[in-house]
């Protein structure tokens, strides 16, 4: 963003929380990470164990559940960066985003990592 002010182009950065979307699908992101754990080599398969597989994808299961789906609230900070006289520096859309993620990109790294 600020590489570019030099040059006249003023950059929005826009800030999502979880919305359901082709990138967030459970079973597209499930068949993959099988199709990846299959690939491990046995040694690995084993310093991680099953264990770590299967709460991997009920963690992913339960995060799809709180994804959004009204991805207007995205849609609408993108169209006012571009048609906005005075865009704003950084949009968040979505309650996580405002709520969780704004708060701790405030915070030290260290008590982020505990969170």
């Amino acid at each position: 963003r600020l590489e570019m002010r030099n040059f006249g182009v003023k950059v929005c950065v826009i800030e999502p929380g979880y919305f359901k979307t082709m990138i967030t699908n459970v079973e597209n992101l499930e068949k993959h990470f099988l199709s990846t754990w299959e690939k491990l080599p046995e040694e690995t398969k084993a310093s991680y164990g099953e264990n770590y597989l299967k709460e991997f994808l009920v963690t992913l299961r339960k995060m799809q559940k709180r994804c959004n789906s009204n991805l207007t609230l995205v849609t609408n900070c993108m169209e006012h960066a571009l048609t906005s006289r005075f865009p704003r520096t950084r949009y968040s859309a979505g309650w996580d985003a405002k709520l969780l993620y704004i708060p701790l990109s405030y915070l030290p790294s260290a008590l982020t990592d505990v969170i």
